[in-house]
This record gives C-alpha cells, structure tokens and sequence, in this order.
C-alpha cells in the first residue's frame, strides 16, 4: 500500500494525522498544515486509499475500516511514533472516531470536523437507513451499488466539484434536504448549479480537485461507502465499548450534514474529556471555509494535551 503524504514539521515532534474526506484530498488541509507544523507539531496528511496519489486496490472489502485505520497506524510506524492526535473531517472523521476503538495505544487524543462521534448502532447501517427513508432517495444508499455512482460522478469530475463545493454550505440546506426526497434523480441532479464559487476558494484551487479526480475517478472514495455493514459486521467486540482519549468536535452551524447526524449522542460514546465548538454560519467544508477558526481551536486542544 502506497501513501502520498504532505508531511510538515519536526521528526521528533507530537505528531498530528490530518485524514481527510470525500470527495477531497490531502489538499483540503492545506490551510492547517503550515500552521500546526509551525505550533511545534509534525504533521502527517495523506491522500488516504482511494484518493489522489495513493493506491487505489480493486477489491471494495480493501476500504473497511480496519484498512482504512491500519494505514494511518502505518504512518506512525513509517515515522517511529507511537502514538499521534488524529484529527478528520467528513469521512475522515468517522475514520478517527474509530482509530482509538480499533488501535487505542496508537492513539493519544481525537479531534473531527463535520462529523459528529455516534454510538455503535444495533443493526446494520443500511438496515437503519432503508428504515429510515423508505422509498425516498437517500445519497448513501445510492453509493452502495458498485458502478452507479461511480458512472455519474466520473462524467464529469468539473461537474462533481463544482456542485459539490457549492452546496454544503450556508445557503445551501436545500440540496441535501433533496437527498432525502423521492424522485428518479442520481446524485448530482439533487445538487444546484451554484452561481459561482463561494468566497473561501479559487478556480485554481477548485481545479486542483479536478484534476486528480479526473484522473483517479471517484471510486475510491465511493467503496469507503460500501463498507458501512462490513464496518458493523466486522467489529462486534466494539459493542458498548467507548472512547476514553481526549475528544473535540467542531462542526458548522450551517452545515446540512448534521440534518442526518445528530451532534448530541457524545455521552452514549465517549468516557474522556470532550469538548464541542460550534461555528457559526458554517457550511460543511469547515477547515477551508473557515481556517481561522479551525485553527484556533485545534491549537487549543492540542496545546491543552500532554503530548510531550
């Protein structure tokens, strides 16, 4: 398995991991990885399986989260650490809400965006969310067959970004209330064609995405989808189990993702300290949206850790 990482500050040094999520790359960081490094942190951002410069295997079961985690681990392993501050957004999150469950002596202290931490559930996610929505669409369940998304999303990669970047965000509830809505629409139909790029990034930056995903295709990052009843069936021993490690949840008030994930559940899964920052106004794509703030409350929580 090969990981293309952005790599920044001291060997030596506490190490931070930055896991990203779908559809991004390492890249989406890119405000965070200057900064920590210069905190006196050595910061490790990989394009994680799947993605960008980083294998991508054929086989779906190869993006379980037992994968999905034991790579990041690799990292530690590749730089001598024994431990790190894993910190994710989006389908990152969900990555490091797991880390210190399946790995906790590799784990110091947790942080995620976007995605707030949830109790293991009783049945299998798709289970809960067929349940759930019944007949109407519902984005997740759409990814679940191999091929058709996939075929969507790699018509039109400019398309995808563009869509994508322009809608989880403050103006943009209604395209994901549309993810939950009847009809014969795929994914990116249910998404508006936004007026312009919103204000926190560039056609060159936007472009960046493009390109690698013109390249690579989403497929990668669709299959972390298809393992959602593998993650459930694989883990029983997690049943009931908690995080025990420092926690920070950082999420947008604007942000239409936590229309389906509720912010509220961190007492059903953690026992550690854990402490949440709300920021107001924010869509989804919070560490580029808003770098400032993120930053500041990453320093916080890293700075309050016992880490060296």
């Amino acid at each position: 398995m090969r990981l293309r990482v952005i790599e920044a500050g001291e060997r030596g040094a506490p190490v931070v991991i930055l896991a990203h999520g779908f559809p991004e790359l390492a890249y989406s960081w890119r405000y965070q990885i200057p900064v920590l490094a210069e905190a006196g942190y050595h910061v490790l951002a990989p394009d994680q399986r799947g993605y960008g410069g980083s294998s991508c295997p054929d086989p779906i079961e190869a993006y379980d989260i037992h994968h999905l985690t034991a790579d990041l681990v690799g990292l530690l392993d590749d730089v001598g650490a024994e431990r790190a501050v894993w910190i994710g957004h989006d389908w990152g999150a969900a990555v490091v809400w797991n880390a210190p469950l399946l790995h906790p002596d590799r784990v110091a202290a947790v942080a995620a965006l976007s995605v707030p931490v949830t109790p293991r559930p009783h049945v299998a996610p798709t289970e809960a969310w067929r349940k759930m929505f019944g007949e109407n669409f519902f984005y997740i369940l759409y990814f679940q067959e191999p091929g058709v998304a996939d075929a969507e999303l790699n018509a039109d990669p400019a398309r995808v970004m563009r869509r994508m970047m322009g809608s989880l965000r403050a103006d943009g509830k209604d395209a994901l209330v549309r993810m939950a809505t009847p009809g014969p629409e795929g994914f990116l139909e249910r998404l508006p064609e936004p007026d312009g790029l919103p204000d926190w990034i560039s056609q060159d930056e936007l472009d960046h995405y493009i390109a690698e995903f013109t390249r690579t295709g989403f497929t990668g990052g669709l299959n972390w989808y298809r393992n959602f009843d593998r993650n459930w069936e694989t883990t029983p021993e997690l049943d009931g189990v908690k995080i025990s490690v420092p926690c920070l949840f950082i999420g947008g008030t604007a942000d239409p993702v936590l229309s389906f994930t509720r912010a509220d559940r961190a007492a059903d899964a953690i026992t550690g300290p854990y402490r949440q920052v709300m920021i107001d106004d924010a869509g989804h794509w919070l560490q580029q949206e808003r770098p400032d703030e993120v930053n500041a409350a990453l320093l916080d929580f890293l700075n309050g850790l016992e880490l060296r």
